[in-house]
């Protein structure tokens, strides 16, 4: 498949601030492993949508039991929280907050207590958030057009230099040049509002009919979630060397030295290997890693996925888009190490 970037980019600029408004309605929630899995290479959940809205996992269902359970622990922080610190919280879950069925929630947690003080808290939140919602969301979209620019970037990436044209499936040198814009975008910008601009590119994309645009643009999500799992990987190295330390930086520094000296875990360096790699080949290196002898089995790669879905996803803010999107990701994994396990 074939089309024109420079056709694409008008129709997807000029449309984002509608774009943004629309999948900011969208319901959000932790996937639960019963969700679509938004990260499929195969894009079949993109296509068969019955929303037509945001493209991305989660954003198609009714909360679940989990979902609702997030909800009411952000309604019971946010309740507590000085004014003050509403925005950052807003801004951090803004999909989530400012969902329909959050004040939905929020009300139906006022029917649900007899406590008059819980009563009043909660009534109030709801009128903060309100006037706290809009505030944020007329920053992130003064934000959103820094951001279209990173995403632009990257999405560029993915033309022929020759023609201009994206040729789906994308060819590796595609697929690199695209890493390679990726990288250059600040990871302090690879943020809520990256990912919604993302989000609202996808649905503006097949609301057109672009399924080849959908499948770069998810191909975009996979190399972020990739680039900052492994990131956030290394930092949390850094910090339980600190905390086992305990007494003072130079000594987690040379416990940190220390374990690098000894060499990294088979088991995590091939982790950190197929977080940079194209998951269209993660079966095949995974293939190739499992029957090599001294290689690392499906057994020992599993229990380090899931201890970064516990160190690393986990800790990510509840309801995010940051987190929904790493943990799809590192999910697909575990679908994709499973089948070897048959």
């Amino acid at each position: 498949m074939k089309f024109n970037i420079t056709a694409i980019f008008l129709a997807l600029v000029f449309s984002d601030a509608t774009a943004f408004s629309i999948g900011r309605s969208s319901n959000v929630g932790i996937p639960s492993a019963s969700s679509s899995t938004a990260l499929a290479l195969d894009g079949d959940n993109f296509e068969q949508s019955p929303t037509g809205k945001s493209r991305l996992g989660g954003n198609q269902r009714e909360p679940t039991v989990q979902d609702i359970s997030i909800m009411d622990d952000m309604i019971t922080k946010m309740s507590e929280a000085k004014p003050y610190e509403l925005p950052n919280a807003v801004s951090k879950a803004i999909r989530v907050v400012s969902s329909p069925r959050f004040f939905m929630r929020i009300a139906e947690r006022v029917d649900m207590t007899s406590d008059e003080n819980e009563k009043e808290k909660l009534s109030a939140l709801a009128s903060n958030l309100s006037t706290t919602i809009e505030a944020v969301v007329s920053t992130a979209e003064e934000k959103l057009s820094d951001r279209a620019k990173d995403v632009e970037n990257v999405v560029k990436a993915a033309a022929e230099p020759d023609s201009g044209e994206f040729l789906v499936p994308l060819s590796i040198e595609r697929v690199d040049a695209m890493r390679v814009a990726l990288h250059k975008i600040d990871p302090a910008d690879l943020d809520e509002t990256f990912l919604t601009t993302i989000d609202a590119w996808m649905n503006k994309s097949h609301e057109d009919g672009l399924d080849g645009m959908v499948c770069i643009l998810q191909k975009v999500l996979q190399m972020y979630a990739g680039e900052s799992i492994a990131r956030a990987r290394v930092e949390l190295q850094a910090n339980v060397g600190a905390a086992i330390a305990g007494e003072n930086q130079q000594k987690a520094d040379q416990l940190v030295a220390d374990e690098e000296a000894a060499g990294p875990k088979p088991a995590a360096e091939f982790m950190d290997k197929l977080m940079g790699t194209d998951t269209d080949l993660w079966e095949v290196e995974m293939r190739n890693e499992f029957e090599a002898d001294g290689g690392v089995s499906a057994q020992a790669l599993t229990g380090e996925v899931q201890r970064t879905m516990e160190a690393v996803i986990l800790g990510l803010e509840n309801g995010s888009m940051t987190q929904r999107v790493q943990a799809e990701f590192v999910k697909e994994l575990v679908t994709r190490i499973e089948q070897f396990q048959k």
